[in-house]
């Protein structure tokens, strides 16, 4: 096995018998046959496998967070978010194995553990307090295992098959007296967020058994991308009530922008008069517009020493900074000049200049052609490339979690 594995957790003294605080362990295959690498595809932004992670380690529930992968490019995204890797063999990683063999096999590695979180790659709406509110179920009641559902109020019937049942038939209604919504309990379904389980139910082949419990999650919060295939949609989810962090959002005031590689692609041009030519997308023109009729401020840099006569003939109407060898030292100024906190801050930047304002700032972007140093600093990476729309992608993004911030102020 890989040689972070080993060695990794160590055993927590339990003088009262009950369980230690075991680890979260998210299994997360190379080969899905449905969406290739579907568990580290950006889903608004973030790699799907993230918004768990993120979840996972910010309940501070759990000793350690694991992933359980056989794929490189898994592996690198897990510790990018600060969790563990357990390497799995091949032996448990084929289309035809299941969930409960490669927990057993995690298991054979850690024989300090007697509880463990599954929590599937594929629930990016689980939030840390639906993990916390699980393990005080464990510790204060004492419970074997747990798993989640979701409440639905779906009328069932019967399945015509040919030869066998002609007919349908009700299920869970009587058609004579079909309720109203709000007047019948609806059902519960697993929702497959998660399954904590005892280890001694895991070696008998369990992961649902001996004291028994449910935790049902709100129906907001319940989105499996195994079922739910249609991405944008998902997404929208995923922005409105998905978990972004322990800080709490703050209403964006400036945004400031790269200019080479967001605004344009980078590519620069040269006349015959040695005049600097640059291009840019009239969809990223309009995004500063919106921005800027929301309230808010737009500003430029660069650390090139660009032409400000070219950058003017570009009619954004923004103030810009070129010739920079400290980006975070500008923004910082500009951000006390405003009188504005970090997290009122946004950055969209690609390069490894950027790294340092897109990790100080409230919100950080990058294009999808940004360089991998930049990518892994940041909390959104567009799906366009620089020069191609992600600036006006970013704003988008933006607005939505500023309506975000809107709603829970009105709450």
């Amino acid at each position: 096995m890989d040689s972070v594995e080993k060695g990794a957790t160590t055993s927590v003294s339990n003088p009262r018998g009950r369980p230690s605080r075991g680890p979260a362990l998210i299994l997360a295959r190379g080969g899905s046959k449905g969406i290739p690498l579907k568990n580290i595809k950006h889903l608004a932004g973030v790699p799907l496998i993230g918004w768990v992670l993120r979840a996972a380690l910010d309940s501070g529930v759990f000793q350690s967070v694991w992933v359980s992968t056989d794929h490189d490019e898994i592996e690198n995204v897990a510790k990018q978010f600060g969790a563990q890797v357990h390497r799995r063999s091949s032996e448990v990683s084929k289309d035809s194995s299941t969930s409960l063999d490669a927990i057993i096999e995690f298991l054979n590695y850690h024989n300090e553990v007697d509880i463990v979180g599954n929590i599937q790659a594929t629930s990016p709406c689980l939030h840390p307090s639906d993990l916390q509110k699980v393990a005080e179920m464990i510790r204060e009641e004492g419970y074997d295992s747990v798993f989640s559902v979701v409440r639905r109020h779906q009328f069932r019937w019967s399945e015509i098959q040919k030869g066998v049942r002609e007919v349908t038939e009700p299920l869970n209604l009587n058609p004579a007296k079909r309720p109203r919504r709000q007047d019948w309990d609806g059902e519960l379904y697993e929702n497959g967020s998660f399954y904590f389980a005892k280890r001694h139910l895991i070696e008998m082949g369990y992961l649902q058994g001996g004291k028994m419990a449910y935790y049902e999650m709100r129906a907001e919060h319940s989105v499996d991308i195994d079922v739910d295939i249609d991405w944008p949609i998902a997404e929208q989810r995923v922005l409105r009530y998905g978990y972004f962090g322990k800080d709490k959002l703050k209403e964006i005031k400036l945004l400031v922008c790269s200019i080479d590689g967001c605004l344009t692609n980078g590519h620069i041009y040269v006349s015959g008069d040695q005049k600097e030519i640059i291009s840019y997308d009239v969809k990223d023109a309009i995004g500063i517009s919106l921005l800027k009729k929301s309230g808010i401020e737009v500003r430029l840099i660069s650390e090139r020493a660009c032409s400000k006569q070219t950058l003017s003939s570009l009619k954004l109407d923004c103030k810009m900074e070129v010739n920079v060898p400290d980006k975070l030292a500008v923004v910082d100024e500009w951000r006390k000049e405003m009188g504005l906190c970090w997290k009122e801050v946004a950055y969209l930047g690609n390069e490894v200049s950027d790294e340092e304002c897109l990790k100080k700032v409230g919100l950080s972007g990058v294009p999808a052609d940004a360089c991998s140093t930049a990518q892994k600093a940041v909390g959104y990476i567009c799906k366009c490339n620089g020069g191609r729309g992600a600036l006006r992608e970013f704003a988008e993004h933006i607005f939505l979690l500023m309506e975000k911030v809107i709603n829970s102020c009105q709450k």
